[in-house]
């Protein structure tokens, strides 16, 4: 039974219990009125869950229009939030909590949120449903301007800003404003005018911010900037590295559905779920609002993003456009062990300043171990018997951890002598990414770190910038989780990736997990890897790399080169491998003849 079907019946046994229908405009929540409704929904939606009876199947409908959500009057709450600012209290629009067999049905709305806020927050509840809604801000924190002039012999560029951006100039210095915020951005990301491609061979780019006059309402001259490649009609998304909030916040649900949901904005991911069993994502978009959309980005950072989840994760019909990092990235997290008590205990930590705050794990959870520097998993398999969280007080974010197993450590198991990951394989997901779109955007397309079955299949990867798909795992920096063992890549079409490069961007897909001590590595860290029936439109030569793998197959894939841009990645092979084995590579094509690998 697929994935897609054990879903389908998950969700199909909700939807058999007939709900019941209630309308927001008879609790006072009316479209297009410009008020705020941060205090005022929340409260409706309670009422209802109250009259309604806790559990009992419900639909709530907005009338289709627009609602605006301001910080007053929002709820504040903690939150730690996997790959984002660990900053507390967030300032929360909409919050579903502890509830169960609901559908919140926008019917198309637009929920309009202003200043720095967590748009929707959806924790630990079961059986919720999501559908017909956009989320947007008013006036996002990237600064968008448009090039007009420039001057590279004097190093001077001159830029105006997007009609609905604000700023202040201070000591000759750019700012971006907002209601209740004010930044300088620190970096851009270039998009051609028209076609709303990054620009070519730019990647992250100096932005003119400093040492800067308005010449006029909008206009700003920066005198030290100086970027041949920023022709005049070029559009440039200034920003920073900050990701307070995502769009969508979903933590420790299960049996989770976004359809027909839109993300427009959001400063961090678009949509983050953790410690989720179960989320099904089914047109569900983190992109512009049509052709016709001024802006020419969307997320601050990922459009989905799923840190220690188990079940399904299923993507299906997707947009994921214009982001300034990846379309979907899939992984737990390593703890690194720092003490080791006794033959059964040990301290274990997070690492990452952003992946911190929530739980890690729970009694019977089957664990295994890494040793980081060669990224070589120990056959021998454990268990948790019991998770303690170690911290000096109950208000302090979550950790350090005391962890004892079920069954004896190896003498190896010794974090004095060796940096030593555990990786939680309960919480890992099977996964089916089909029939999306990605394009346009910062960085890579499609990450996936988990052991269960992956598909991903008649996806449509088109100038994503850097690396299509990546198959990673660390242990070492972000700490993300963990091998493939059995991924298939088929039927899907690239187009013209990697005219940027990124991190791990050694080719349109890249098995490039992160390994310091690769010369000395005795076994492989990803397997079961089938790349079968693609197409790829390329005008450079790198087509896939991989490294540290025990069985690939890269079959019946068809490749034609184009000349839309100048060859220039310093890999200049079709194929490259770094200690691999076990490859079965046949039937290929490059421009019409038979692909021969390796080359004569």
């Amino acid at each position: 039974m697929s994935v897609v079907m054990i879903a389908f019946i998950s969700f199909q046994a909700q939807a058999n219990s007939t709900p019941k229908v209630y309308d927001l405009t008879k609790y006072g929540i009316n479209p297009n009125t410009g008020k705020n409704s941060s205090a005022t929904l929340n409260q409706a939606i309670q009422k209802i869950v109250t009259e309604a009876g806790k559990g009992n199947p419900i639909v709530i409908k907005f009338k289709k229009g627009r609602y605006d959500f301001h910080e007053e009057g929002a709820q504040k709450r903690t939150y730690y939030i996997s790959n984002h600012d660990q900053d507390n209290p967030k300032t929360v629009g909409i919050t579903l909590e502890n509830l169960s067999n609901i559908t919140i049905d926008g019917q198309g709305s637009d929920l309009i949120f202003h200043g720095r806020m967590l748009p929707l927050a959806l924790v630990e509840n079961q059986n919720l449903s999501l559908k017909n809604l956009h989320i947007d801000f008013e006036q996002p924190q990237i600064c968008q301007v448009k090039i007009l002039e420039n001057d590279t012999q004097a190093g001077t560029i001159t830029y105006q800003t997007a009609p609905w951006v604000t700023y202040t100039i201070k000591d000759s210095t750019f700012y971006n404003t907002g209601e209740g915020w004010e930044m300088k951005p620190t970096s851009g990301i270039a998009f051609e005018e028209k076609t709303k491609h990054i620009v070519y061979n730019t990647s992250d780019i100096a932005v003119g911010t400093a040492h800067v006059a308005e010449i006029s309402k909008g206009i700003i001259k920066a005198f030290k900037w100086k970027n041949s490649k920023l022709i005049p009609g070029t559009v440039v998304a200034m920003r920073s590295w900050h990701r307070p909030n995502p769009g969508i916040f979903v933590h420790k649900g299960k049996d989770t559905r976004l359809e027909n949901v839109s993300v427009h904005y959001s400063e961090g991911m678009g949509l983050l779920a953790q410690l989720t069993e179960n989320i099904y994502l089914e047109k569900f978009n983190v992109s512009l609002r049509g052709k016709n959309d001024p802006r020419y980005f969307t997320a601050q950072a990922d459009a989905t993003h799923f840190s220690g989840c188990k079940g399904v994760i299923i993507s299906n019909n997707g947009r994921y456009e214009n982001m300034m990092d990846d379309a979907i990235n899939i992984h737990g997290t390593y703890l690194k062990i720092t003490q080791k008590l006794d033959n059964k205990t040990v301290i274990a930590k997070y690492m990452h300043e952003q992946s911190y705050g929530f739980d890690w794990g729970y009694a019977t959870d089957s664990v295994q171990f890494i040793q980081s520097k060669t990224m070589e998993l120990w056959d021998n398999k454990n268990s948790i018997q019991s998770i303690e969280v170690i911290r000096r007080k109950d208000s302090d974010p979550i950790q350090d951890f005391k962890i004892v197993f079920t069954k004896p450590l190896d003498d190896y198991i010794d974090p004095t002598k060796l940096d030593i990951g555990i990786e939680n394989l309960t919480w890992t997901p099977k996964v089916e990414f089909k029939g999306n779109t990605v394009r346009n955007n910062r960085a890579r397309g499609a990450l996936f770190s988990t052991p269960q079955k992956t598909v991903v299949e008649n996806n449509l990867f088109d100038h994503t910038s850097g690396t299509a798909i990546l198959l990673c795992g660390d242990s070492n920096g972000w700490y993300e989780t963990g091998t493939c063992r059995d991924i298939t890549i088929k039927n899907n079409k690239f187009i013209n990736a990697l005219t940027n490069m990124f991190q791990f961007t050694n080719a349109v897909i890249s098995i490039y997990p992160e390994i310091p001590d690769l010369k000395n590595q005795q076994k492989y860290f990803h397997s079961g890897i089938k790349i079968e029936n693609n197409y790829f439109e390329t005008f450079d030569k790198p087509i896939l790399y991989a490294k540290s793998v025990d069985g690939i197959t890269f079959n019946n894939n068809t490749i034609k080169t184009n000349k839309e841009y100048p060859a220039f990645h310093w890999n200049k092979k079709e194929i490259l491998f770094e200690r691999v084995i076990n490859a079965n590579i046949k039937n290929n094509t490059i421009d019409g003849k038979p692909f021969v690998y390796p080359a004569n």
